[in-house]
């Protein structure tokens, strides 16, 4: 009788990974995952070598954002796992698709204390929506189809896989175990009576206003938004993550971004509002408590799953599925409105202070006019990728996005570090857009080995450094609220030879009227180029002191 031929459970393994359609692996090469290393090399799925394991799992996380399909990160057992720890749960937390993958020591060791053994299922679930160890080679399939099934379904987010050696490299027949079918699901449309209770509570509103998260656009339902609150004359304020969602500032409905903390600017379209849409809203994004603080709301909640448990957030109606489909239904239901002009101050604020800096020559540069030539070399399709900082305020409330995920924000975990190696994924997902990371000198620092990674990948980014020598953010919340600052001053390399040193090329800005150029040659660079830019933050103050104003006027 003749033998069935056999291959490695690590084999079965990586045609799994093929079945999902992976194309892309962001990891690190170890000890306990050879087999799987080895599998990889008769495979079509590319895998990109990355200097930090959190490098990678911020590549597979904005990867994820960007596509839609979990974007996969490997790494060894004990010190490799911890490594990924923040990439994923940036990832879960935001609502970015994504599967790490853990080797990890062979079976026979696991119940005593050993080597570089933790256990990485028990530390991993809390920052995921699923996590599991291999026990058997013949469990591969299901578990690699709930892993991807489970990142993906709404709301994604992270799933985890613990792969121990003895396991990957166990023997299974050729013919057994296949990879199961991959089968999306499918969103349904909310019950009529709910989309007739909604219809009429938007009709009778006063001063109705929409918050769009980030939900809109992993569920590609920017258009049918925009023909939605077009039909129904709806102001929109979007949350960090959903910026470009309306093409900001050409549309007279978009007033801009909020997320940023009570009191602030947006605020005054909030206190005014008798009825708030939420669509496609993560809690994460922009905590209830800080735009319903007085319950004093009337909520319609539309997204994928139910709302969230919260005593700021009551929805009145929870229209629940598909969301463009529920936006279609609930249009048809809508009369439309006469077009009435909409009077917002802070957003004629915001639009005022881009204006006033356009020209600046100020120096260190103000924060508007780096965001200003930024946006003046970028294309429309272009995607930034920020990291957290004082930076990323700015960002979120002047940067122009007029499509969605052109502008990326984290603000769900929010951590430092993620711009650089966010960069390279946007740019291996999108070969074909100018990508540039927009970071503090702080969070550049964090993860800036993966300079190596896009050198050698050859993926052209820009890195616009926003150099101030210090943890200006937490400077100014230090300022704001005991008057004086702790322990936030660093120094920084020479940004420019440290470039070179990597096979970059590095760029000084010495006054501002050399940042426009610069960052036009960057882009049209076929390289990585790094660009340290000194900034001016006393500019904090002064924008909030005007915005503080802009309420005054508001609330009288």
């Amino acid at each position: 009788m003749k033998k069935p031929s056999m291959q490695t459970a690590a084999q079965r393994f990586v045609q799994c990974l093929e079945n999902e359609g992976v194309e892309i692996i962001f990891g690190i090469p170890g000890e306990e995952n050879l087999d799987l290393m080895d599998a990889l090399l008769d495979s079509d799925i590319q895998f990109i070598t990355t200097r930090h394991e959190q490098g990678a799992a911020f590549m597979a996380d904005v990867y994820g954002r960007l596509t839609g399909k979990a974007g996969v990160c490997l790494s060894t057992l004990g010190p490799g796992a911890t490594n990924l720890v923040t990439g994923v749960a940036d990832a879960n937390m935001d609502r970015a698709p994504i599967v790490a993958i853990a080797g990890q020591a062979a079976t026979t060791r696991l119940h005593k204390e050993s080597h570089q053994v933790l256990d990485l299922v028990t530390m991993f679930k809390p920052i995921s929506k699923y996590a599991t160890q291999i026990l058997e080679p013949e469990t591969i399939p299901e578990v690699v189809r709930k892993a991807f099934k489970v990142a993906q379904t709404e709301k994604p987010g992270a799933s985890f896989i613990d792969f121990p050696e003895n396991i990957a490299e166990a023997p299974l027949p050729t013919d057994q175990h296949l990879p199961l079918p991959v089968v999306q699901p499918r969103l349904t449309l909310a019950d009529l009576q709910l989309l007739e209770k909604a219809a009429l509570l938007i009709e009778a509103a006063k001063n109705p206003l929409v918050l769009v998260g980030n939900g809109v656009i992993r569920a590609k339902a920017h258009f049918a938004l925009q023909d939605f609150v077009t039909h129904a004359n709806l102001p929109v304020v979007n949350t960090f993550m959903a910026k470009g969602v309306l093409p900001y500032f050409k549309s007279p409905l978009a007033m801009g971004t909020a997320g940023l903390q009570k009191g602030d600017y947006e605020n005054g379209g909030f206190k005014e509002a008798d009825v708030i849409i939420c669509i496609g809203f993560d809690m994460v994004e922009y905590h209830p408590y800080l735009w319903n603080p007085n319950h004093e709301h009337t909520i319609i909640h539309i997204d994928t799953t139910s709302a969230e448990v919260d005593e700021n957030y009551i929805p009145q109606v929870e229209l629940i599925g598909d969301i463009g489909r529920n936006l279609s239904a609930l249009q048809a239901l809508i009369q439309k409105k006469p077009l009435e002009p909409i009077h917002f101050p802070l957003r004629e604020a915001m639009i005022a202070e881009m204006e006033r800096c356009k020209d600046s020559t100020a120096w260190p540069m103000k924060p508007q006019k780096i965001i200003w030539d930024l946006r003046t070399v970028m294309h429309t399709d272009d995607i930034a990728i920020c990291d957290v900082g004082a930076h990323k305020m700015w960002m979120a409330r002047f940067f122009r996005a007029d499509k969605p995920n052109t502008c990326i924000i984290s603000n769900g975990f929010a951590s430092m570090g993620i711009a650089v190696p966010g960069a390279i994924a946007a740019k291996l997902a999108n070969p074909d857009q100018a990508v540039v990371a927009v970071t503090g000198d702080a969070g550049f620092l964090m993860n800036a080995q993966e300079i190596e990674t896009a050198v050698r990948c050859q993926t052209p980014i820009v890195i616009l450094i926003w150099n101030d020598s210090e943890y200006g953010l937490i400077k100014w919340k230090q300022q704001n609220k005991f008057g004086r600052e702790s322990h936030i001053h660093f120094n920084n390399p020479d940004f420019v030879t440290f470039a070179e040193s990597f096979g970059a090329k590095g760029i000084r800005i010495e006054k501002a009227e050399q940042l426009l150029p610069a960052l036009q040659t960057a882009i049209e660079t076929n390289t990585v180029t790094i660009i340290d830019c000194p900034v001016d933050y006393s500019e904090n103050n002064r924008l909030t002191e005007l915005l503080g104003s802009m309420l005054s006027e508001v609330d009288s």
